[in-house]
């Protein structure tokens, strides 16, 4: 990744035209070929950007561009549209080039490994007599949370998730699309467990033979205090 501090102005054309007049940014050439352009404000989003693939290619300013201060002109074009993104460089404050590696990908968050963990362990809390097969069982597309088998011996597989939406019940629909198909596992029954469900992923879940479970985090490690509640 290469992180350059430049005073610059910037000019999109494409679907819709924008400008940044001069000022101090910070722009971000990253491996996978995107570029951005960050101010100290807006939090994580950026001012303008290119998403990958695009061609960066510097050119000398003309005449009437050197008078105004432009040392150099960055030109990000889009690989698929005839996105243009005009970087116009003043001044470079900070110019370095860092080598970040393969990203390792985003993990389950504390509380979402914690229910997975715990939930394995009280896997009474899905229905009577279901008993945990594994967690982690691995799919072609992925891993499944938990496989379990419930009282008739019939596999069930388990998406956790700490705020239930709609790409969760997606994600669990390709896991039994993909298990379905498998005769040592089939017919394969699908649960959405989750602290809250929201009322479109539950809609959805139902709609495609999906049941959802509500976990209470507390309740599952003992801190759920039965005598300050009222009922």
């Amino acid at each position: 990744m290469r992180l350059v501090i430049a005073r610059c102005s910037v000019d999109y054309a494409g679907r819709l035209s924008a400008h940044l007049p001069l000022a101090t940014r910070l722009l971000l050439l990253k491996a996978d070929g995107s570029v951005l352009v960050h101010s100290d404000s807006l939090s994580y989003k950026p001012l303008n950007w290119m998403s990958p693939p695009c061609t960066v290619s510097t050119i000398e300013p003309d005449a009437d561009q050197a008078d105004a201060g432009v040392a150099e002109i960055w030109k990000i074009s889009q690989a698929k549209t005839a996105d243009l993104l005009v970087i116009s460089i003043h001044e470079i404050l900070h110019d370095s080039a860092h080598e970040l590696g393969i990203d390792p990908g985003l993990q389950k968050d504390g509380v979402e490994a914690h229910l997975q963990k715990l939930l394995a362990e009280q896997i009474e809390l899905v229905g009577d007599g279901h008993r945990l097969v594994r967690r982690e069982y691995m799919t072609a597309i992925g891993p499944v949370d938990i496989l379990a088998r419930d009282a008739d011996g019939r596999s069930v597989a388990i998406e956790i998730k700490r705020r239930g939406d709609i790409d969760g019940v997606e994600q669990l629909t390709r896991y039994l699309e993909l298990m379905n198909r498998d005769p040592h596992l089939a017919p394969v029954a699908g649960v959405f467990a989750a602290q809250e469900i929201k009322p479109q992923a539950r809609t959805l879940a139902e709609d495609r033979g999906i049941r959802c479970l509500v976990l209470d985090y507390d309740a599952m490690r003992g801190l759920d205090d039965s005598d300050s509640r009222l009922f």
